[in-house]
């Protein structure tokens, strides 16, 4: 078995000419043909692994007994022949069948396509998804090798694949000469529609660790971070920070329903007999039609929708190395993004922070960090003060303010700085080691407070700005007495 080693990407746009264009277009177009066959291969096999007996008793086999019920499920894939091994000899000899596929496409290729289906397949043997995708036309858009010495390659400054040589373009940027001096371990080519123009890039799956600008350093405290749906609020060892979440990203929904009701009614007029006459759709099999000028509403509407989730992956970037700069151990609550769906399925579609999660998580842990996710039910931050006080707020109530020991900060604040003190091996909060890194921790809080509360909009329907025009002065009031006279948790004294 190969030894796994980290990996990183490089991406570097291709110079290509219109007979170049012709010939990879040939090429996605073999591999999606035969993407598609191997899947379908795949997936009947699978069915019959699933109604097969020998499935049926590893199923029935308790779940404690992992080793047993493992060994079991193996068998009965082995009796079927559903493997990646299988699937790469499957479309081996459809590519040997098939003298066109063949032609356009090398083994490594070949075999990779197959791991590609099997992965997918695999993905729902275990249930991590409902079902596989058959790719249409233009929805195959990258091919890769399995090694950088045959098939797809790199060499010097070009791409080479099968009597095509796609020249790179290469720049002085650190990040791409990093990727050119480290060991390729093979290479993929990307088709990208930008603007309605078609581009081709290839990615090179370098190994080692990937290059770390000088700004992007990060650091080696515990971060504590409370995600909402609109703000988020992050503390670090000396640190906290109160934003809106992605706030500069611009919505274009307005522009996009416009778009979309103009399809409607374009596809409608194209295909008036799949219609009922109280304008529902008719059930069963149809053909739909799509005119030239459907076509051209569908790809505006596409560029919009590709600029927007570019600047979002930007955006949830910028935030993320904002937030390894404080520290790259992270404790945060467990949120389901899923549930927020039902109530918030706009802002959540348009922010994505589920995505900003996983990007968080990665780089974290990339960078020899670690990410506790606790449950939310045991420790209830939102609703614990200091003093170990518990009591229910509305999402409306943003300033906690507890009526026992007289303590005023804001909520989403107050739950980051809680979740730096959860235990990682019990997932409780140790309301203690709150209390004792308080002293140090108040002023540097206040001023993140004062210092979000400027980014919110100073409306009074603002939900996330408390005391609308007079929060600025709120802290500078806390701050101040925070000076002159430290907060004590164990004394009762007004600080408002």
């Amino acid at each position: 078995m190969a030894v796994r080693t980290s990996s990183f990407v490089t991406e570097i746009p291709l110079i290509t000419t219109s007979k170049d264009m012709a010939v990879l277009a040939a090429r996605l177009e073999a591999g999606r043909q035969l993407y598609n066959a191997v899947l379908s291969e795949g997936k009947s096999k699978l069915q019959l692994v699933r109604d097969s007996e020998l499935y049926q008793q590893a199923k029935s086999i308790s779940k404690t007994n992992k080793k047993e019920r493992l060994v079991a499920f193996q068998k009965a894939r082995e009796a079927y022949r559903f493997s990646d091994y299988d699937l790469q000899a499957f479309a081996n000899t459809t590519a040997i069948a098939s003298v066109w596929i063949k032609s356009h496409l090398d083994a490594n290729t070949i075999q990779k396509i197959a791991t590609r289906a099997f992965k997918a397949l695999d993905r729902m043997a275990f249930g991590k998804a409902k079902k596989v995708r058959f790719k249409q036309k233009g929805q195959f858009t990258s091919l890769e090798g399995k090694t950088n010495k045959q098939g797809i390659r790199w060499t010097g400054n070009a791409v080479e694949w099968s009597k095509l040589k796609l020249p790179g373009i290469i720049t002085n940027d650190p990040v791409l000469l990093h990727g050119l001096s480290s060991k390729i371990k093979y290479v993929r080519l990307v088709l990208r529609i930008l603007n309605q123009k078609t581009y081709w890039f290839a990615q090179l799956v370098c190994e080692g660790e990937p290059y770390q600008k000088p700004k992007n350093i990060f650091g080696d405290g515990t971060v504590g971070i409370d995600l909402g749906v609109s703000t988020i609020a992050i503390v670090g060892d000396e640190e906290a920070i109160w934003t809106p979440f992605a706030v500069e990203l611009g919505s274009k929904q307005k522009e996009i329903r416009k778009l979309q009701r103009k399809m409607d009614r374009q596809c409608r007029a194209n295909n008036p007999d799949n219609f009922n006459s109280n304008g529902t759709v008719k059930k069963g099999s149809k053909r739909w039609h799509k005119s030239n000028r459907y076509k051209k509403t569908a790809v505006k509407k596409r560029e919009i929708e590709r600029k927007q989730a570019a600047h979002r992956k930007s955006l949830h970037g910028k935030l993320v190395n904002q937030t390894l700069a404080l520290g790259k151990n992270i404790k945060t609550e467990k949120v389901s993004v899923k549930a927020w769906q039902k109530n918030y399925g706009k802002s959540i579609g348009f922010k994505s922070p589920a995505s900003f999660q996983s990007e968080l998580k990665r780089k974290a842990e990339s960078a020899g960090g670690t990410v506790l996710m606790f449950s939310t039910r045991k420790t209830a931050l939102s609703q614990t003060c200091l003093c170990g006080n518990k009591q229910k707020k509305s999402l409306s109530q943003r300033v906690h303010h507890c009526s026992v020991c007289n303590l005023r900060m804001q909520r989403d604040i107050l739950s980051a700085y809680l979740s730096r003190h959860v235990d990682p091996k019990t997932e409780t909060l140790s309301i203690q080691s709150a209390r004792d890194g308080w002293l140090g921790m108040e002023k540097s809080l206040l001023h993140g407070w004062r210092n979000g509360s400027n980014q919110f909009p100073r409306t009074k329907a603002s939900p996330k700005s408390p005391a609308v025009g007079g929060t600025e002065e709120m802290c500078s009031n806390l701050i101040a007495r925070e000076e002159s006279e430290p907060f004590r948790v164990n004394e009762t004294r007004v600080v408002s």
